[in-house]
Parts: C-alpha cells; sequence; structure tokens
C-alpha cells in the first residue's frame, strides 16, 4: 500500500513537472516576435542587442527580434525589397536623410503618432527635444517616426598640442576667426594639420547653415512642399567654403575625405582640432593617447544671431504598415519603453548619442554623470542652444542621400583649387535642383 501511494505521488508529481512545462512552452510561444531591421554594428550594434533584450525581459507578451541589414542604404533598400514581396519587418532603422523619401511612401509606412494613438499607447510629443522631434513631424507637428540615435557635430581638441603652442588649453576656439588662429599656432608647432573635419556637407553645410540661422532651400528647407530648390550659394556659404580652400593651401584646414575618414587623423595627434559627430566621442576618447579637450562648432562672429542651434544627424525608427495588429501593439509598447527616461539616459550614456527626451537629460545630470564625463553634455546644449527656427529645424528634401554627394563633390573641387567657392557651390545647386526635380516628378503627393 505504501508503495503505491508511493508510486501515486511520483506520476502526480510527473504530472504537475509536464503540466508546468506544456504552459510554460506555452507561454513562451504566446510571446508575439517583431522584426526590427537596423544598420549597427560593432559596439553599438551591442548596445541596440541590449535594448531589445532588456525590453523583451521587463515583459511576457512580445519579443523584439533585431537583424543587422548592413549600413543605412542597404538596410533602407533591404526594406524595400520586403515589402514589395510581403515580407517586411514591422520597424525598419532610416538614417535622417531619408526622412522625405520614407514620409512620400505614404501607403508603406504607419505614422507613429497614428499607431501610439490607435494601440491606446500614452505618447506626447511634447516630451521630446524639438531639435530631434521637429525633424520627423510632418506640416501639422505630427511624429511620423520615432526618434531613437540622434547626433549632432561638435569640437574636439588635443589639449597637450595646445599646452605645446602656448595656447590656453581649458580655451576652445569658439569662432572661425579663433579656430584659424589656433590652427596657425599648432602649425607653426610643428603639426601636420591645424584643423579637420568629417562629412563635409553635414557639418560645412548643412549644420554650417543652421547654426546660423541660413536656410539650406526654400520652402522651409522642403517642410512646406517637394518643389523646394537648393540655396547653399547664399554669400556666407560661399564665404566660409572660401575660408577653408585658402585655410587648405598652408595645411591649417586639412580635407580628409567624407563619411568618417578623418577622425584617426585626430586619435594619432596629425590634427589638434577636430569637427565630428557626437556620437564618435566614447572612440576618440578611447584610441586618442592624449588629453581631449570639447567644444561648440565655431561660428562666424559678424553674423547677427549666430549662433543659433545646430541640427542632428543618425536615425530613426519608422513603422511599416501590412503587419499584424498584434505586432504594432507591441511596436507601441516597444517605444513606450525606449521613452523612459532611465531607459534614454542609459543608452546616450552608453553610446554618446542625444537624449531624445529632457527627461533623459535631467536624470543623467542628476546621477553625475556630466560632471565625471567632461564635454559630454556640449552636444546637447548645442542643439538646444535657441529654440529651433525654419531655417534649423532641419531638412525635408527628397533624394539627399545623393543631393549629399553632389555638394561634396563640388566641395572637394574648391578644396583642390579646381573652381571657386561660388562655382563649385553654383554647381552643387544645379545639380541638386535636378535631383530635387526627379524625386517631386517621382512622388506620389505630387
Amino acid at each position: 500500500m505504501r508503495e503505491a501511494l508511493v508510486i501515486s505521488a511520483l506520476r502526480l508529481l510527473q504530472l504537475a513537472v509536464a503540466a508546468a512545462v506544456l504552459t510554460s512552452s506555452l507561454q513562451a510561444q504566446a510571446a508575439t516576435d517583431i522584426a526590427w531591421w537596423h544598420a549597427m554594428s560593432g559596439e553599438l550594434g551591442k548596445q541596440l542587442e541590449k535594448l531589445a533584450a532588456d525590453f523583451n525581459a521587463s515583459q511576457a507578451d512580445y519579443r523584439i527580434v533585431p537583424a543587422y541589414k548592413g549600413n543605412y542604404t542597404e538596410t533602407v533598400t533591404s526594406a524595400i525589397f520586403a515589402f514589395r514581396s510581403r515580407s517586411q519587418p514591422a520597424i525598419v532603422q532610416v538614417n535622417e536623410v531619408a526622412t522625405a523619401t520614407m514620409t512620400a511612401a505614404k501607403g508603406a509606412i504607419y505614422p507613429v503618432y497614428s499607431m501610439m494613438r490607435d494601440m491606446g499607447e500614452p505618447f506626447s510629443l511634447n516630451d521630446y527635444l524639438p531639435a530631434v522631434s521637429g525633424y520627423y513631424t510632418d506640416a501639422s507637428g505630427n511624429l511620423l517616426s520615432f526618434p531613437f540615435n540622434s547626433s549632432t557635430p561638435i569640437l574636439y581638441y588635443n589639449k597637450t598640442m595646445f599646452r605645446d603652442a602656448g595656447l590656453d588649453p581649458e580655451a576652445p576656439p569658439k569662432t572661425w576667426p579663433e579656430l584659424g588662429q589656433a590652427a596657425k599656432r599648432l602649425r607653426d608647432r610643428g603639426a601636420a594639420c591645424g584643423f579637420t573635419t568629417s562629412w563635409p556637407s553635414w557639418i560645412h553645410v548643412e549644420n554650417f547653415s543652421a547654426f546660423h540661422n541660413l536656410p539650406l532651400a526654400t520652402r522651409a528647407n522642403g517642410f512646406a512642399g517637394l518643389d523646394a530648390e537648393l540655396t547653399i550659394n547664399n554669400p556666407l556659404v560661399v564665404k566660409h567654403v572660401a575660408q577653408l580652400a585658402e585655410w587648405q593651401k598652408t595645411k591649417l584646414f586639412d580635407y580628409s575625405g567624407r563619411g568618417q575618414s578623418a577622425e584617426p587623423r585626430f586619435q594619432n595627434g596629425e590634427c589638434g582640432i577636430f569637427i565630428g559627430s557626437s556620437a564618435t566621442r566614447a572612440d576618440i576618447k578611447a584610441f586618442s593617447k592624449f588629453e581631449i579637450g570639447y567644444g561648440m562648432m565655431p561660428y562666424w562672429p559678424d553674423v547677427a544671431g549666430a549662433p543659433q542651434n545646430s541640427i542632428i544627424g543618425g536615425a530613426t525608427l519608422w513603422v511599416l504598415r501590412d503587419r499584424p495588429r498584434e505586432e504594432y501593439k507591441g511596436v507601441a509598447r516597444f517605444f513606450a519603453y525606449l521613452s523612459q527616461p532611465g531607459v534614454q539616459a542609459a543608452w546616450h550614456q552608453n553610446t554618446g548619442y542625444l537624449p531624445v527626451t529632457r527627461a533623459a537629460f535631467e536624470l543623467t545630470r542628476a546621477q553625475g554623470f556630466y560632471d565625471r564625463n567632461p564635454g559630454s553634455a556640449i552636444s546637447f546644449e548645442e542643439i538646444t542652444l535657441h529654440p529651433p527656427t525654419e531655417n534649423s529645424k532641419g531638412a525635408r528634401l527628397g533624394s539627399f542621400v545623393l543631393i549629399r554627394g553632389a555638394i561634396e563633390d563640388e566641395l572637394e573641387q574648391a578644396f583642390a583649387g579646381h573652381k571657386s567657392a561660388q562655382a563649385a557651390l553654383d554647381a552643387a545647386v544645379e545639380r541638386g535642383n535636378k535631383l530635387l526635380r526627379q524625386f517631386e516628378r517621382a512622388s506620389p503627393e505630387r
């Protein structure tokens, strides 16, 4: 009898274990998978994966599944082809210069403001920094995509080289004339170049214009309509490019190429000053063997109202149509999670990207991060220097990836002395406007 009771108890235990396993399995199966295609590799990719893993661990209903698809162009292209075969992800990361292209694809995108409302998730545009969210809103101020990784250009300088050149290591140059003077002192002391920059168009045309409250194009930089025309061949941009070309002759300024190709020249001590993305701060700090100083972008002091505010680079998260409603409920929950101050603050601190909410900035400051990491607040201070204007909100121009390429082609002609600054910028405008007209003709809004 006793043995029978033991056997019976064991069977009951086995049944209970089996039931628990089955319940756990059913719960795991109940989680809705949500595909997120992205363009982040290396350390940034690891941080992105951590965001997804932390969200997945915070609840049991949804599972964000990140997938690296190459660079920004490759990621967007993959999403477009997938949409045609109805195998698109719910979320895709798209760089800021492709915003107009995504906005024009009305049948393919599910605007974030609509999705958050439809899925019943609390959402307030006022929580986000205007200089960030404004880049991704429509003409009525509705948020089209979710601000994710945003950066802005800042100035880095080599404090050791500044000391050796008799410059104040605690006083970064604030204006372009001051930068020219500092670069000359650095060159006189044997520096291979005074200063260099990354992302030529983003820094010397797009952000330069915003920082001096100048339009890039008509029609509110394209926000007010597809029939915009470039205005970057104006006297101030011409003056600035001409000065860079003049400095190039003696390597006070030394052009280092497109993208981030200039960054190693600062890290290895060739150039004493570097202007580049705030999001490269961690890499610069990790790979440079000297004390680094930080400052805002320079401005021309004879321009009334300058400096205004800088504009962002980076990318945003777009939601694609024709996925099951349950996935959209999970996407809305995920975006609400990403908006939490603690999540945003950690992302900002671990990557160097801007916090997209003021609450995340205040939390980061309260945690003492800015005190422990001098210079890490400059990007936030620069982009919030003044409320953005029509000229400093950003740009909404079609085919801007191609337009940026045309601008950089012409800047290189000026820096090499093959064209005057005026001729180069006139050519950039002519080439860019042709691309704008092609985009206009192909747009469904027409």
